[in-house]
């Protein structure tokens, strides 16, 4: 009898083991599944940019000859008039005494003559003839002399001296194709950059304002990222349009003017513009909670039951890992975070309720 009990003990612990294995077996997955929450999210536009100082003044030779001495180094900063430059004008110097002797010879003429027509014995054209000759001696000389004076190459504006293209012993002219040098002036300086004609397009259309210097008037405050990807420090203001699209590369041209107090910035230096445009108080959900099918972006929505149902996504917009949407889901609903490709619509799961930023990282202005 007691042999008979145990036997029917045993069938019934097996039979209990057996039911909590098929009930382990066929209990819902566990999937991460995150309420719609509202944000505010920054999306930055990238555009390559050159650096250029507000003031960039070529330092040209106005008339030719060889360097005899340069007086500034690469980065000095000089005065407007300071000289820079000299050239060699021993050449000159003996033009210009002959050209002074011409002016005497001249001179002297017409110191003659001048008695002669007031007592008749010669006429008054020998006389004025005789002037037009010394007035053409003096203007010869002058020239000579201002190319003496041009041989001292002095700065245009006050600013920082670039680099040094010419040294001593170099021949130069006034129709060489590099400057000796340019002198820019950095406290401010410009940064070009340019957008394609959809991006133009895009860009304006968003800009606030009924005009288009309303819209100029009301450009965000842009960013500049350096080599090596560090970001600038200060903020910048884009301060002129193109109106026109350059023919040759189909983009328009824009200027963006930075403050460089410190100096950091410089003629030649590139980096890149970012222009952001902030959607506030838009459902954010991470781009691994979507999929797409048929050209359209679908999510898992969770009913009551903890059913998963595709649900059509509308007005999306991808920004980086996330997703803006408009339409298709409600704030606050409970939608699958990640792994959806693994689902069917009408399954059952067990949810595990799940941050946003455990998902998608904290959210942070996304660079394009």
């Amino acid at each position: 009898m007691k042999k008979i009990f145990s036997i029917v003990c045993l069938g019934m612990i097996l039979l209990s083991c057996g039911d909590k294995n098929q009930e382990q077996a066929q209990a819902p997955a566990t999937y991460p599944v995150i309420e719609v929450p509202v944000r505010t999210v920054t999306d930055y536009s990238s555009f390559p940019a050159n650096i250029e100082g507000t003031i960039n003044s070529a330092v040209r030779a106005k008339v030719p000859g060889y360097i005899t001495r340069v007086l500034v180094d690469e980065g000095e900063q000089v005065k407007r008039g300071q000289l820079l430059f000299t050239l060699e004008t021993e050449s000159l110097t003996q033009d210009a005494e002959a050209a002074r002797a011409a002016v005497n010879a001249a001179q002297v003429e017409v110191d003659k003559l001048v008695p002669l027509v007031e007592k008749n014995i010669i006429s008054e054209v020998q006389l004025e003839t005789a002037k037009a000759q010394l007035s053409q001696a003096k203007s010869n000389y002058n020239s000579i002399t201002a190319n003496i004076g041009y041989a001292n190459i002095k700065s245009p504006v006050d600013g920082y001296v670039g680099a040094i293209n010419f040294r001593s012993g170099n021949l130069v002219s006034p129709g060489d194709a590099q400057p000796l040098t340019t002198v820019s002036q950095a406290e401010e300086v410009y940064a070009f950059f340019a957008m394609n004609e959809a991006d133009y397009y895009e860009f304006m259309e968003e800009a606030e304002g009924n005009s288009r210097q309303e819209k100029l008037d009301n450009m965000p405050p842009v960013k500049l990222i350096l080599a090596g990807d560090r970001e600038y420090k200060y903020e910048g203001e884009i301060k002129t349009i193109n109106p026109q699209v350059d023919a040759g590369t189909g983009t328009v041209n824009f200027r963006a003017t930075f403050p460089n107090p410190e100096g950091l910035l410089a003629t030649g230096n590139s980096g890149r513009i970012l222009i952001p445009r902030t959607y506030e108080n838009v459902m954010v959900i991470p781009s691994k909670a979507t999929y797409e099918a048929q050209g359209r972006i679908y999510t898992f929505r969770l009913d009551e039951g903890d059913t998963v149902r595709n649900t059509l996504l509308q007005g999306n917009k991808k920004i980086g890992d996330l997703l803006i949407v408009q339409a298709g889901i409600n704030a606050g609903d409970r939608i699958v975070a990640e792994g959806v490709a693994k689902l069917r619509d009408g399954q059952r799961i067990t949810p595990n309720p799940t941050e946003l930023d455990s998902i998608a990282g904290q959210i942070q202005p996304v660079f394009k």
